[in-house]
């Protein structure tokens, strides 16, 4: 019995973890309870899909001419991959779903609006 009690008490310390892990990797500072998580995600999310939407317009800008329409076809593609992705998130059981859905939204923008960053500076 005692060795069942130290394994469950390390998986238990294992998986909280993982969980504080996971979220300072995704986004620092949004802990709490549901509600205030997501929100915490909305609200990072949006300062990224601002910095999202500003370098695609420097990277349209700054891209060839034959580059042009190959990003605007790639950017619509992307944000139905990233939509259709976070929804598997969102369409998983219990609350966690609306915190992994929102994580998924933070985590995809804030990765494409590096990605286009840098697209802009390179051109």
């Amino acid at each position: 019995m005692r060795a069942f009690t130290l394994i469950a008490t390390a998986a238990a310390l294992l998986g909280a973890a993982a969980t504080v892990s996971a979220q300072t990797d995704a986004a620092p500072g949004c802990d709490g309870s549901t509600v205030e998580m997501v929100e915490c995600f909305a609200a990072k999310t949006a300062a990224w899909d601002r910095r999202l939407n500003d370098a695609y317009q420097a990277a349209l800008k700054n891209a060839q001419p034959k580059q042009r329409e190959q990003l605007r076809i790639a950017q619509r593609l992307w944000v139905q991959y990233r939509d259709a992705n976070c929804l598997y998130w969102a369409l998983g059981e219990g609350t966690i779903a609306r915190i992994e859905a929102a994580d998924c939204q933070y985590r995809l923008t804030r990765t494409r609006a590096e990605e286009l960053e840098g697209a802009a500076d390179r051109n």
